[in-house]
């Protein structure tokens, strides 16, 4: 059975850090494309930031420069850094593995940034 688990969400002041954790099992997580997505109330789930296997990242513009994605294959988990948090940011934040054998989802972390 396959579990992804977030944490480290939380409220934070504008220009505040967080540290995003999602720990996976039940999956071969080394062969697995890992992401961060997000939704907001009334907007769509969007990505963040994805990294596969060979560690090449992406991000979403409005992230780029602020936001940080790794994944350490020894403890099967991916973390998101994100720095200079802004209000626009707070979402509820969800980690998914991407895998041949399936499309698997956490059940997200709430992020929420004051001004």
């Amino acid at each position: 059975q396959v579990q992804l688990v977030e944490s480290g969400g939380g409220l934070v002041q504008a220009g505040g850090s967080l540290r995003l954790s999602c720990g996976a099992s039940g999956i071969i997580f080394r062969g697995s494309v890992m992401g961060w997505y997000r939704q907001a109330p009334g907007k769509q789930r969007e990505l963040v930031a994805r990294i596969p296997p060979s560690g090449n990242t992406n991000y979403a513009d409005s992230v780029k420069g602020r936001f940080t994605i790794s994944r350490d294959n020894a403890k099967n988990t991916v973390y998101l850094q994100m720095n200079s948090l802004k209000p626009e940011d707070t979402a509820v934040y969800y980690c998914n593995a991407r895998h041949v054998m399936g499309d698997y989802w956490g059940q997200g972390t709430q992020v929420t940034v004051s001004s």
